[in-house]
């Protein structure tokens, strides 16, 4: 037990005596910086006053402030294509097209089932009808090479339009 304590306090002494030293070349440093000349700092640049500018549109030319909507033939109605907002959404909109892979094709009598790996690395097992991605795409076509779709998404002029999409065989 003498040994132990005695060995302790030995290495105490021994780092007690490395904490000292001298600072001679610390305390030069700090009198150098303080020998420094000081240079003048420029001062901050006064801010201009914010004036307020009124547009005012010449009569013949359009407010491109105000959004404006295209002209629309009275006799033309607008697109009856709307997405069936009350049917229940399948698994695979709740992903963007570009994020679904498509990894086979089974075939079963005259059935076609496509095989779709989503990003949660659930694979899912499509056929003709069912929905896939964001924009309320419903497959119309299934090949050994890919998945056709038809999506309906915004025209722009507050209606709808249909626009195809595929789903291309991952290798």
């Amino acid at each position: 037990m003498n040994r132990q304590l005695l060995a302790l306090l030995l290495s105490l002494s021994t780092l007690l005596a490395a904490c000292g030293g001298s600072n001679d070349d610390l305390e030069a440093y700090v009198a150098e910086v303080k020998g420094r000349k000081t240079r003048a700092i420029e001062p901050i640049p006064q801010i201009k006053q914010y004036e307020a500018f009124a547009y005012l549109a010449p009569p013949e030319r359009r407010d491109p402030f105000v959004r404006a909507e295209p002209p629309r033939d009275a006799a033309a109605p607008a697109s009856a294509l709307r997405p069936d907002l009350s049917r229940n959404r399948e698994p695979l909109e709740e992903f963007p097209l570009d994020s679904l892979r498509m990894l086979g094709v089974i075939n079963k009598g005259s059935d076609s089932y496509a095989l779709v790996k989503a990003p949660d690395r659930v694979v899912h097992r499509v056929t003709l009808g069912n929905h896939m991605g964001q924009n309320y795409g419903k497959i119309v076509k299934i090949s050994e090479s890919k998945v056709d779709l038809v999506e309906i998404v915004p025209d722009g002029f507050g209606g709808f339009m249909e626009r195809p999409a595929n789903l291309a065989l991952t290798e």
